[in-house]
């Protein structure tokens, strides 16, 4: 008997986790205005899974490396060792 309780309240807590989870997404589709424009990162979209255990990080290849030149010489520094 006390087992069965403890599923059930696994389960009742699972399912309103879910439901909550479910009422905040339909909620938030009320306040993006009809006019709405979609970023440069929207309209890219994530990178494909390529990964076992999940999806890849988006790469955010929208945004310039302020780094890349630095990153570059020390590789090439690195290389040449």
């Amino acid at each position: 008997m006390k087992n069965a309780m403890l599923y059930v309240g696994i389960a009742v807590g699972v399912i309103a986790m879910g439901a909550a989870i479910a009422y905040g997404t339909e909620n938030q589709k009320n306040y993006i205005p009809e006019d709405a424009v979609l970023s440069q990162a929207a309209e890219q979209g994530l990178l494909p899974k390529t990964g076992v255990l999940g999806a890849d990080l988006n790469k955010e290849q929208w945004h310039e490396d302020p780094f890349a030149e630095r990153a570059a010489e020390t590789r090439a520094m690195n290389e040449g060792k």
